[in-house]
């Protein structure tokens, strides 16, 4: 066997089963040895190395998740997928528990076959690209720690994933984290805020639509579900879904197809699911608020981010890292903390977790004099801080092109610097006296709000 030739070991007790295999994989240019016994297997896997590897559940001397199981015991970084009877998802859900890479159910279509052992053959890239485009988890404490080998180990599988944690922090960064080191990495990254979508429209933003299908359908409309094929789609907020749309997403996971609304028939997708929310989802289907069956479906790997108030040890790095990156942003040498301020984040409980303490840092470095950010600029109190001269200004902007509170504030903000650097001729020194704040904050606001013309 060359070393360079791409191998998968198939292992079924059904012949007519091997030999379909070998021959859909052969003509992907891959190289096939069979087993029909977990004995056999063993003995294979022990003499060779293998890419990819794919199992029946059901073996004459054996349960085929117990190959499972010692595949993630004695070759941890080879992928392996089962093979399913139709529908049985209970099983599936076991295997993946048990450490499969993935399942396919039987029979087997091809077109599924080989989406699967090209996602798997992925997973050696993946590591290579993984240190460019997976973004960073800062930290040195126990539980950040833990949190990445648990991202290391189930980014080599395509199960779904339920992040849970708390409101800030950081959902998303662990979702992007699992998609950029897994086999998916070179696919879309898809995130949906789930509590964000109008209940009339979520069918058509999920699964599309055809042109016509309903009034206002003037073009077939591509559904998330579908821009997120060969990738990952992560379900931000899952529990906001309303029950009847959680069946017809439970369906479109189990089956692995979606009908756009409009549509004679369904489209396979190929989709990875990750999901989140700040709630207690167990808690949620008690109260029948949650589907059971699809909180089983999601939940089939959880992983646990703490809460800032656990890790304030990752304190300094987390503020030093925030710093730095709105200095650069202004083209400003970064503020350091005085030794009260760095206390007194330190002892702070952080409600609102990491997004609460990257807020606090943007408000204290706009505010900061002579590059050190002392107690008094994080306010953490909620103290009021004195008024700004207020500057009468003519609001001009039109409501019904903003889309969000935070985008129509930025753009009063933006109306108020322009017609104050307008009075005071340009110099924004002036500027910044006028409207009462440090020429540090006013400079920051100008980078923000992309009226700073100057390198």
């Amino acid at each position: 066997m060359s070393e360079d030739k791409t191998t998968v070991l198939i292992i079924d007790d059904e012949p007519d089963i091997r030999e379909l295999l070998e021959i859909t994989l052969s003509r992907m240019g891959i190289d096939c040895d069979s087993a029909g016994s977990i004995g056999s297997a063993r003995e294979l896997l022990s003499k060779r190395e293998y890419h990819a590897c794919l199992t029946d559940l059901r073996l004459p001397d054996g349960d085929g998740i117990e190959l499972v199981q010692w595949v993630q015991k004695q070759l941890p970084q080879l992928p392996i997928a089962v093979f399913t009877a139709h529908g049985n998802m209970d099983t599936a859900i076991a295997a993946m528990k048990a450490g499969a890479f993935d399942f396919i159910s039987k029979p087997v279509e091809l077109e599924h076959l080989r989406s699967l052992i090209n996602t798997a053959l992925s997973l050696s890239r993946a590591r290579e690209a993984a240190a460019d485009n997976s973004p960073p988890l800062r930290g040195d404490t126990d539980g950040i720690k833990k949190l990445r080998k648990q991202i290391l180990k189930v980014s080599r599988s395509q199960a779904p994933v339920y992040i849970s944690g708390e409101s800030g922090t950081g959902k998303e960064l662990v979702a992007r984290a699992i998609h950029y080191q897994g086999g998916r990495a070179e696919g879309p990254f898809i995130p949906v805020n789930c509590g964000a979508i109008p209940k009339e429209l979520m069918e058509s933003e999920f699964f599309g639509h055809k042109k016509g299908s309903f009034t206002g359908a003037t073009a077939d409309k591509q559904g998330l579900f579908q821009a997120a094929n060969g990738g990952t789609l992560f379900l931000d907020e899952v529990a906001d879904l309303p029950l009847d749309m959680q069946v017809k997403l439970l369906r479109a996971i189990q089956e692995k197809a979606v009908r756009p609304i409009g549509a004679d028939k369904e489209l396979a997708i190929d989709v990875r699911v990750l999901s989140a929310t700040h709630k207690d989802l167990a808690q949620e289907v008690q109260k029948e608020r949650f589907r059971n069956d699809l909180f089983y479906r999601i939940n089939v790997i959880q992983i646990d981010i703490p809460p800032l108030r656990e890790r304030q040890d990752d304190i300094p790095l987390l503020a030093e890292n925030f710093l730095e990156r709105f200095a650069s942003e202004c083209g400003l040498e970064a503020p350091v903390l005085s030794k009260e301020a760095l206390a007194a984040l330190r002892e702070y409980r952080f409600p609102g977790n990491v997004r609460e303490l990257e807020n606090i840092l943007e408000r204290a470095f706009t505010l900061c004099e002579d590059d050190v950010i002392s107690l008094e600029d994080l306010q953490l109190s909620g103290g009021k801080t004195s008024a700004a001269p207020q500057t009468q200004v003519s609001h001009t902007t039109d409501t019904d092109s903003i889309h969000s509170l935070d985008e129509y504030l930025e753009e009063i903000e933006k109306e108020v610097i322009c017609n104050t650097l307008e009075k005071t001729k340009w110099n924004r020194t002036a500027a910044a006296k006028k409207l009462g704040i440090s020429f540090r904050s006013f400079r920051y606001r100008l980078k923000k709000l992309g009226l700073d013309s100057e390198d």
